[in-house]
């Protein structure tokens, strides 16, 4: 699994975890898996997390944690 930086990026925009998924069309339980570590999103999810954020997707996940 990938280290990522999705809940400090969501905090700061004060969303909750309910907020986040229904921007992505996602459930809040998906928005906590990927947040934990437990699941890492398809690449088309991804890249609606880094459009969301207005970031690239390097800087939202670190593959070096894998």
């Amino acid at each position: 699994m990938m280290r990522n930086v999705i809940r400090e990026r969501r905090e700061a925009l004060g969303w909750s975890q309910a907020e986040l998924a229904e921007q992505l069309a996602v459930s809040r339980q998906t928005v906590n898996a990927i947040e934990t570590g437990k699941y890492d999103p398809s690449l088309p999810l991804a890249f609606k997390l880094a459009r969301l954020f207005g970031e690239p997707i390097e800087t939202l996940f670190d593959d070096a944690a894998a």
